[in-house]
């Protein structure tokens, strides 16, 4: 059975090398297979701040509700964004406070510290863009967004193995680099399926 594989976008420019990278992605697993959806969240009509947090209720937008369906069909999810200020834009941010809710992502256990993580049974693959090399980004700044993404959030919810793949610096890279890491996502894609 073909595996079910959506695609975040979560760079708000659809002309972006992270939505490139979405789109190469996306095509090397259709091709090996795959069934795959792209999720492009600079698309979607929602209010991205979380206004009163967990204490109230903030009905979710139909965009939304659609995005939970869609994570809810899949075995693979695989975001694609860049990293501003050592972390995911604020778009992204925003889109997994609103969607990553209790009762959706997580529930806590009453009277208990742990919790049960109720997207279990999905694996994550992370495609990071940086103007920063790679390395610095590792080595120098701790990967913070990384671990962000993976251990506080991917994690936490149940998804695991969670692989993350950083393409930098950007800002200096040719069209030839560049191609290279078109292909590399391409490549992923491909080798999706025997996640």
């Amino acid at each position: 059975m073909a595996q079910r594989i959506l695609v975040i976008l979560g760079h708000p420019s659809a002309d972006s090398l992270s939505a490139a990278l979405a789109q190469s992605y996306k095509e090397g697993a259709q091709a090996a297979g795959a069934q795959v959806r792209l999720l492009d969240l600079g698309a979607l009509a929602f209010d991205p701040i979380l206004r009163a947090g967990y204490r109230g209720e903030q009905a979710l937008e139909p965009d939304l509700q659609a995005a939970q369906a869609q994570i809810s069909w899949a075995e693979h999810l695989v975001w694609v964004y860049p990293t501003w200020w050592g972390a995911m834009p604020a778009l992204l941010k925003g889109f997994i406070d609103r969607v990553f809710l209790p009762g959706f992502a997580f529930k806590y256990r009453q009277g208990s510290s742990l919790w049960d993580r109720l997207l279990a049974g999905r694996s994550a693959q992370l495609l990071v863009t940086m103007d920063s090399p790679p390395w610095y980004y590792r080595w120098v700044q701790h990967m913070p967004g990384h671990h962000q993404m993976k251990k506080t959030i991917l994690e936490f919810s149940g998804i695991r193995p969670v692989r993350v793949q950083s393409f930098g610096p950007v800002r200096t890279a040719d069209a030839a680099r560049r191609q290279r890491w078109l292909e590399r996502a391409r490549r992923l894609g491909e080798e999706a399926q025997r996640i």
